[in-house]
């Protein structure tokens, strides 16, 4: 059963969420603060994290440093922050999707299931070759990226990325089908994420992320992975 840690103050909306999600068959747990949230975490090890970021205690982009120090656990974050930089300081912070509030809870149940499918295949990599380039390495039969032999920690969203475009190493992936197949349909706009989560990756992965070599930008129309 999918476990989901669900971190916000609203009484009232943390309830409503659990009953949705129990009523489709996930296991949930609440938290009301920010510390709550990284107890529950240690202790219980969800699958998913519905992450509020106004709380109590602490700021919500805390909570996903604090997350992030340690567990790549989906964090998907729910706020009634708006704003495009606000989204985006979110995705730096180490989120792997953003809903604002209000919101129609089947997205939500949606986008939930989308992020623990994304969780799940990165504990269960499929079968494929190994990519080499100068700067890191990407076994696609064991789901492990490595640089100097030391294997490189990402989020199993930065990992589905990283993955797709290994899969077709040297070709060009458009940013549609980047966004359909790491976060699913209905995601074909969301065109920052890819910004973010590449820059993440170059951070992690090349040896000059600011001039890239191996994670390459076609302006305007998608990436590509040269080895």
């Amino acid at each position: 059963m999918t476990r989901v840690l669900v971190v916000d103050d609203d009484a009232a909306l943390a309830r409503a969420l659990a009953i949705n999600l129990r009523a489709r068959g996930f296991d949930v747990t609440v938290a009301g603060t920010g510390r709550d949230a990284l107890d529950s975490l240690a202790r219980l090890n969800p699958d998913v994290v519905v992450l509020d970021l106004g709380l109590p205690d602490l700021d919500g982009i805390e909570v996903l440093h604090g997350i992030r120090g340690w567990n790549d656990v989906p964090v998907l974050v729910l706020s009634a922050r708006a704003t495009s930089d606000e989204k985006v300081d979110a995705l730096d912070a180490g989120a792997d999707d953003y809903v604002t509030k209000p919101f129609e809870m089947n997205e939500l149940m949606a986008r939930i299931r989308a992020s623990a499918r994304r969780g799940a295949r990165s504990e269960d990599a499929g079968s494929g070759p190994v990519v080499v380039t100068s700067a890191f390495t990407v076994d696609l039969a064991a789901g492990v990226v490595s640089r100097d032999g030391v294997q490189v920690r990402l989020t199993p969203t930065e990992y589905h990325l990283l993955e797709v475009l290994a899969r077709n190493v040297g070709r060009l992936v458009p940013q549609q089908q980047l966004l359909t197949e790491v976060w699913g349909p209905g995601y074909e706009k969301e065109t920052h994420y890819l910004r973010v989560y590449v820059a993440q990756l170059r951070r992690k992965l090349e040896d000059d992320p600011s001039s890239p070599r191996h994670l390459v930008t076609e302006p305007g129309l998608g990436y590509r992975l040269d080895a």
